[in-house]
């Protein structure tokens, strides 16, 4: 696969577009041993191609990532108030990964990252139903009309439809797992806003069959198992 040279930089240095034409107009930019000022140039991974003295190397296929996303920390890579996810990776991989799906900024758990896009509308489109498990933890006691309320589905406000059938499992007076299979705005917030209840904490930790691993601790990551990629296909 063949790709503009300017292109390339962007995605594998982290530099803008501009900063490529830039750095490229300066010199400090080799293809296969030669200067290159011409952004436009098709490079391929046949070439070998050098940025201020340091070979970029391609990265070959499709990425699949699960990280355990702490609190504080947003899923875009957009520059605001907070940090992203896309720190815990290095480039060029930070630059190339979207997440499958986001979580809120004060949510905690697991989240799916790749360079995929066809992989990850399997796992974010409604029609896919592609199960997610939150542990909710609510300000006051759960009350035996959730189970039902939930199953039957919730009119959220601003919405014209209820939410689609979801499944509890109490764990104590203020903690169960809650099963998604849609994800609209702050939905479980909204969900448990609607039933007269106040989230005070969120974590996901399973999306589809894949789940959140014990031993990885907070802002850690791993690559997802060709097994784990499939389940999604299936």
């Amino acid at each position: 696969m063949k790709q503009r040279l300017d292109k390339f930089l962007s995605e594998y240095t982290g530099l803008s577009r501009s900063q490529a034409t830039k750095a490229l107009r300066q010199n400090l930019v080799k293809v296969n041993n030669m200067l290159v000022k011409d952004g436009a140039l098709k490079v391929s991974t046949d070439d070998l191609i050098e940025f201020d003295g340091e070979t970029l190397n391609w990265i070959e296929g499709n990425q699949y990532f699960v990280l355990y996303k702490p609190e504080g920390y947003i899923c875009s890579h957009d520059d605001g108030d907070y940090p992203t996810v896309y720190q815990f990776f290095d480039y060029p991989l930070s630059n190339r990964l979207h997440t499958a799906g986001r979580l809120d900024v004060d949510t905690t758990g697991l989240v799916l990252l790749t360079d995929d896009g066809q992989w990850s509308h399997r796992i974010t489109s409604p029609k896919h139903h592609c199960e997610k498990t939150y542990l909710v933890t609510l300000a006051d006691p759960i009350e035996d009309f959730y189970l039902e309320q939930c199953q039957q589905g919730i009119l959220l406000k601003g919405e014209k439809q209820p939410t689609k059938p979801a499944q509890i499992e109490i764990i104590d007076d203020y903690n169960l797992n809650l099963t998604l299979i849609e994800g609209k705005y702050h939905q479980v917030k909204r969900m448990f806003a609607a039933l007269g209840n106040k989230v005070v904490a969120l974590h996901r930790w399973r999306v589809g069959q894949i789940i959140l691993d014990e031993h990885l601790a907070e802002g850690e990551y791993r690559s997802l198992t060709h097994e784990e990629v499939q389940s999604f296909l299936e």
